[in-house]
């Protein structure tokens, strides 16, 4: 009765401590709104085509452009670095999985143990002892050879969880690489197109010279002539220092353009092969933004934030998992002996063990809980970080195909502004070499003509990287 009445008892106790400890805190929870508008600007376009889904071979047309594309994707140290942060994502994994599987190994042993008389066992040694002639060696060697097996059960799927977290964070840092590649080419195709803007300002700056120059020589000849004072040929003078001056600055500029290249594609500064000849002629391609729906599956910057996610909410259940039972299972087999030469006789030296624990947390759970709550609270930041890169992508689309539109407007009126104000300094000069025009006006219209042709060309470089940037927020450019 009494022995009936302890084991009730025992299991009572038994199953409120295991009640208590599978007890979890509530947490609030927040889904992620995965909602984006339906067109971009407000349109009513539904046109699915997408330029994002073109490579980078295809949307860029320049040969020296691509090569230079092609020798950063290799030597770029920067994505290399992430390449190797792909490689300990992946390692990751392994180890993860490692821990909700058997742990088999093996073990050697040797040893010796000499025992107190008067300690229980030494006690009990010397008492027992019949045969002096047979009395144990002291002290007592000991041989072990034994392979032995640790398992945890994973019931609450808690180390399979945490290695789908761990998968999960590898397949970000492969998007993370995904969208530095976009970043990557979008950097270097703005950086090449400035550099060829430098190029023609450059040209027109020396242009200018040439003609300010010969304006100096009248200037020079008509005070020789009294026709004008020394003020008009100081004014000349120091508006063609002004250009000279300024010559110099965008060819410093050039070399920090070129040398961010070279240093963009991992090389030491060298020369950046380039047509800038060209650069007037060239037209940016028509853009298809496509709907924004597609940028869930375009940007990596999307799919990486999506994919933290679900690591996240799996290191909530990770977490959980921790409040409740753990079975542990260890066992080993193998062979013991004082001797060595008995060491590998069968049955006599054989040994086994098995064992298991099952072990929950009961008080003091605070460092658990704290863990749960942290995770909860990392989990819910992931949710506002997915929802702020799907603004945020939305939001860059939206302002560079508004942007293209804006600058082809601009680009046309600035053009036909340039046409005019070239066609004002030939009249300009040709009034004042009749005395029908004052130094101070050829002054500005040569002035107002060299800052309209560099707008010009100014707004030729803002349009191609706005066709580069609407390309790179499409998601465009990391898919081989």
């Amino acid at each position: 009765m009494l022995k009936r009445l302890i084991h009730k008892s025992l299991t009572v106790i038994f199953l409120s401590f295991a009640f208590t400890a599978c007890v979890t805190p509530k947490l609030v929870q927040r889904t992620e709104n995965r909602t984006v508008p339906t067109s971009f600007n407000g349109s009513n376009s539904q046109d699915s085509t997408n330029t994002a889904a073109v490579n980078w071979q295809a949307f860029f047309t320049d040969p020296n452009l691509n090569t230079l594309i092609e020798t950063a994707l290799k030597n770029n140290q920067e994505l290399n670095i992430t390449l190797q942060e792909i490689q300990i994502a992946r390692n990751e994994i392994r180890a993860r999985k490692g821990e909700y599987l058997p742990f088999v190994g093996i073990r050697g042993a040797a040893g010796a143990d000499r025992l107190s008389r008067h300690t229980l066992l030494g006690a009990t040694e010397e008492a027992n002892r019949i045969q002096p002639e047979r009395e144990n060696p002291r002290p007592l060697p000991d041989y072990q050879l034994s392979a032995f097996a640790t398992w945890e059960v994973d019931i609450w799927h808690r180390l399979r969880n945490a290695k789908k977290a761990a998968a999960s964070r590898y397949l970000a840092s492969v998007e993370g690489r995904n969208f530095m590649v976009t970043n990557l080419i979008a950097e270097i195709a703005t950086s090449y197109y400035e550099l060829l803007a430098l190029d023609n300002q450059l040209a027109i700056v020396k242009q200018n010279i040439e003609i300010q120059t010969d304006a100096l020589e009248i200037v020079r000849m008509q005070k020789q002539s009294a026709r004008v004072t020394e003020l008009a040929v100081r004014r000349f003078e120091a508006q063609v220092l002004n250009t000279q001056s300024l010559q110099y600055n965008i060819q410093q500029q050039i070399v920090e353009t070129e040398n961010r290249l070279n240093f963009l594609a991992g090389r030491y500064p060298q020369p950046i092969s380039r047509n800038a000849q060209a650069f007037p002629n060239l037209v940016p391609d028509s853009v298809s933004a496509g709907i924004p729906p597609q940028l869930l599956a375009n940007r990596p910057d999307i799919r990486r934030a999506e994919l933290e996610l679900a690591a996240a909410k799996l290191d909530v259940k990770v977490a959980r998992a921790n409040f409740y039972p753990a079975l542990r299972i260890n066992a080993a087999t193998g062979f013991q002996a004082f001797n060595p030469s008995y060491l590998l006789r069968a049955p006599e030296s054989m040994i086994f063990s098995l064992a298991g624990d099952l072990v929950a947390p009961l008080v003091n759970r605070n460092g658990i809980k704290a863990a749960y709550y942290a995770a909860n609270a990392r989990q819910i930041q992931t949710v506002y970080n997915y929802e702020r890169t799907i603004l945020n992508a939305y939001v860059e689309v939206a302002n560079q195909v508004s942007n293209i539109s804006n600058l082809g407007k601009s680009y046309d009126l600035k053009a036909k502004e340039v046409e005019a104000l070239t066609q004002s300094v030939t009249i300009s000069n040709n009034l004042f070499r009749s005395a029908r025009a004052d130094y101070m006006e050829v002054l500005l219209t040569q002035r107002d003509a060299l800052e309209s042709r560099f707008d010009l060309v100014e707004t030729k470089m803002q349009q191609l990287n706005a066709m580069v940037s609407v390309y790179r927020a499409l998601g465009g450019g990391w898919r081989q």
